[in-house]
């Protein structure tokens, strides 16, 4: 799993900025002797280009999957947002007018997750800290808000569903 590198913004179609587009070679480099066979990535512009030089370098093509897309909270901006990212740990159920529930984002990102696994082949998934986090929490329910908070762009975690294991990387 890998959150994207630095953007210019939240929009689907934020680009990465030069930092981000650093941070995506360096990623390109930390997989180029794993064994990678596929990537899917969320369709929002900043995961592809994160994607974009791992893929270049594999000669593998990006798979944009819109479930993979980041999760809505709520229908409208809102100032009080991260209360509300930080209650939605809390209640996993609890729904805003226009936006998805925790579980309910979370069945999303696993279905993806669960799809990858039964090839057996090494996959990179891109997607956003948001979801990626519900999806860290599912296998380990100690991953929560302050995690989230704690994660940085990019951020690379190897998730095994079978032993329910959730690995930080080092990609320096």
């Amino acid at each position: 799993m890998v959150r994207h590198a630095e953007a210019t913004g939240q929009q689907p179609d934020a680009p990465l900025t030069e930092k981000g587009e650093s941070d995506a070679e360096r990623l390109a480099n930390f997989f180029h002797r794993k064994g990678i066979k596929h990537i899917v990535s969320s369709p929002f512009a900043r995961a592809v280009a994160t994607a974009k030089p791992t893929a270049e370098k594999l000669a593998l093509r990006v798979k944009q999957d819109q479930r993979l897309q980041e999760r809505v909270l709520c229908g409208k901006p809102v100032d009080n947002w991260l209360e509300l990212l930080e209650s939605s740990f809390q209640d996993m159920d609890k729904q805003w007018q226009g936006g998805e529930s925790s579980n309910q984002a979370k069945k999303r990102i696993l279905t993806v997750v669960e799809e990858a696994a039964q090839t057996l082949e090494p996959t990179v998934i891109v997607s956003h800290g948001n979801l990626i986090s519900l999806l860290l929490h599912a296998v380990n329910p100690q991953f929560g808000f302050q995690q989230w908070k704690d994660m940085q762009c990019p951020e690379v975690f190897h998730v095994d569903l079978r032993s329910q294991t959730i690995e930080k990387m080092d990609i320096s």
